[in-house]
């Protein structure tokens, strides 16, 4: 099994022999790392204000952080390093990963429409790579298509892209060199153009994230790269319910999310408790009148989508994918249904050849409050505590919570939402009224016993 140290000391003795030069670090700009300040690792960064250039107002990434820059001559200039990273997915798992500036995905890099913008990105994979800013307006040698417009980034050289953003809008960049390896390695990051005018498109919160896929066998960190669909660990920006932090949101603020796609299939992203408009995909913004209400929108492979709500329903609002096996971590996709199967008596016996089996699956597939033996670096597949109870996510689910009262740019969990007396679902022992069965179907039986509702005949 490769360990965190294996991994992380591996990369660093494969590029150490063709390290960059020192004349030729002198003259860049400095590679900034993950910000921590005292937060537990992976949490998200505070908005990062712009120091100097154009005005904007910045995006929070979700479980990540934008990358600071330094002005030259009236350049903006970034610096990424492509280098093996270890993430904690959540708490009791870590993956030997690839990424940028210590972390998968890379920081988000905020720009103002029109700035120049200079990146040095700096190699320290064991293998050649390139950036492709995705969706980006630029010359054709600014691509970074490997082979195409240019050659690929040896270990241990730094290259350097120079381009107008002449666009404003949300974008991606990831490599366009062994892209299969490096992407499912994790080897991407979020773009954001601001428009040169802060007045236009403002919101007063702004997210983004990216939505990745992983297959890291039970016991394992390191992704099966080959995997084409069959992946069992679902991520927003690289982390896994319950480790990604909530989207907060003061009452009547409008709200902006920022959602793309490097898996390998679509995601239908839903928001509870509130519609919204997709305002702007990666070609661009939405007209007003084009735009439609929605309360889930379904992001391709290689797309961005931004919705665009007013926060005006308080409460803790789910916000994930859809495809139900995509809120789930380390799933088993050969695991049979067991549902209705009479396991009166097999446990018994199972236990004398394994001491602590448990029978699963016969009534479901919910865990409740069991706990079951895991292999190491292993998450359940449903998780998390909420309020009343367990949650029973993973993967792509987060919350979004909505307080009145919050201060403009407070970002802090708030906790739990008290719910005002009386909003809540609760256990009904009253009368019941009566239940309407379907057409030509046999009324169920009493509770406690099986069977299985079969339709009469059809009189033709």
């Amino acid at each position: 099994m490769t360990t965190r140290r294996a991994f992380l000391g591996a990369g660093g003795t494969l590029v150490g022999a063709a390290a960059v030069s020192r004349a030729g670090a002198a003259g860049l700009p400095e590679a900034p790392y993950a910000p921590t300040h005292g937060a537990a690792p992976g949490a998200t960064a505070a908005p990062l204000a712009p120091p100097n250039g154009r005005p904007y107002h910045p995006v929070v990434t979700l479980n990540g952080w934008s990358l600071p820059w330094r002005m030259k001559d009236g350049v903006k200039e970034f610096h990424l390093v492509a280098e093996p990273v270890v993430r904690e997915l959540a708490p009791g798992m870590q993956a030997n990963l690839w990424g940028y500036n210590g972390q998968s995905p890379g920081p988000t890099i905020e720009v103002v429409e029109g700035d120049r913008v200079r990146i040095f990105v700096t190699n320290k994979l064991p293998e050649h790579t390139s950036v492709h800013w995705h969706g980006q307006i630029l010359p054709c040698g600014m691509d970074g298509v490997t082979g195409l417009t240019q050659p690929g980034i040896a270990p241990g050289k730094t290259f350097v892209y120079e381009f107008v953003a002449r666009h404003a809008g949300t974008f991606m960049y990831h490599p366009h060199a062994d892209e299969m390896q490096q992407m499912a390695m994790g080897m991407m990051g979020s773009w954001v153009t601001h428009p040169k005018d802060p007045r236009q498109h403002a919101v007063e919160r702004d997210y983004v994230m990216l939505l990745g896929a992983f297959d890291i066998e039970p016991g394992s960190y390191t992704p099966r790269t080959n995997t084409m669909l069959d992946f069992n660990l679902w991520t927003m920006n690289s982390r896994v319910f319950p480790g990604l932090d909530p989207m907060v949101a003061r009452l009547g603020d409008r709200v902006r999310i920022r959602v793309g796609n490097l898996t390998m299939t679509n995601h239908p992203i839903h928001l509870h408790g509130h519609r919204f408009e997709v305002a702007c995909t990666d070609g661009g913004w939405v007209r007003p009148e084009a735009r439609w209400p929605e309360v889930s929108v379904d992001v391709g492979v290689g797309q961005m989508r931004a919705i665009e709500f007013v926060a005006d329903n308080p409460g803790d609002w789910a916000f994930h994918c859809h495809k139900s096996h995509h809120t789930m971590n380390a799933m088993g996709h050969e695991v049979p249904n067991l549902i209705g199967v009479d396991h009166r008596g097999v446990a018994e016996k199972v236990n004398d050849l394994i001491p602590g089996y448990m029978v699963m699956g016969d009534k479901g597939g919910s865990m409740g409050d069991m706990q079951m033996p895991l292999p190491e670096n292993t998450l359940p597949m449903m998780t998390g505590r909420g309020p009343f109870g367990n949650l029973e996510m993973g993967g792509m689910f987060t919350v979004l919570k909505v307080r009145e009262g919050l201060a403009r740019g407070d970002y802090r969990d708030p906790g739990w939402y008290r719910h005002p007396a009386g909003t809540v679902a609760r256990e009904w022992s009253g009368e019941l009224p009566p239940a309407a069965q379907a057409p030509g179907t046999v009324a169920a039986p009493a509770q406690g016993a099986a069977s299985v509702r079969k339709p009469q005949k059809h009189g033709h």
